[in-house]
C-alpha cells in the first residue's frame, strides 16, 4: 500500500468514526441512567394509573432520601409518613431530558447539564429550562406510598 492510498482510507475511517460520535452525542436522553427498576430513568411513563410504589417500613425513611423509577423522582421532604411529606416529579429536565437531582441543602431539583433548578412542586426557578416538571400524586395507605399519573 502506498502513502496515498493509506492516507486515503485513513481518512475516510476518522471521517466515519467522527460521524459516528457526533450522532451520539446528540441524544438528549442519558442511557447511563438507569432508575429502580432496571429502565432508562428519562423516559417519563405513559397514560395513567399508578407509576410508583414504596414500602416506607422499608424506603424513603430519612428526609432528603429520593427514589427514581418510571420516569419519576420521589423524593422524602419531611418526616411524617402523609402525601404533603413527599414530592414527585418527571425526571428529566424540560430543557434537554437531562435527569435531575435533588439538593436537600437548597431544597430544590437541579439539572446539572444546564444549571436549571425547580422547585419541589416542579416550577422553573433558574433556567434555561422554561417549562416546569410534571408533578405526580401522592398517596399513602398505611406504610405504601403510591405515585399515581
Amino acid at each position: 500500500m502506498d502513502r496515498h492510498e493509506f492516507l486515503a482510507k485513513l481518512g475516510i475511517s476518522m471521517a466515519a468514526a467522527c460521524i459516528g460520535c457526533g450522532i451520539v452525542s446528540c441524544t438528549k436522553n442519558n442511557p447511563s441512567i438507569v432508575d429502580d427498576n432496571g429502565g432508562n430513568g428519562n423516559n417519563p411513563p405513559s397514560g395513567s394509573g399508578n407509576v410508583l410504589s414504596v414500602n416506607l417500613a422499608s424506603e424513603l425513611q430519612t428526609v432528603g432520601s429520593s427514589k427514581v423509577a418510571s420516569g419519576v423522582i420521589l423524593v422524602r421532604l419531611a418526616a411524617d409518613n402523609v402525601p404533603a411529606s413527599f414530592t414527585a416529579v418527571q425526571v428529566a429536565c424540560t430543557h434537554q431530558g437531562t435527569a435531575i437531582n435533588y439538593n436537600t441543602n437548597q431544597g430544590k431539583f437541579i439539572c446539572p447539564n444546564h444549571g436549571s433548578e425547580f422547585s419541589t412542586s416542579g416550577a422553573v426557578v433558574v433556567g434555561p429550562a422554561t417549562q416546569p416538571l410534571k408533578k405526580y400524586t401522592v398517596t399513602i395507605d398505611g406504610d405504601n406510598l403510591t405515585v399515581a399519573a
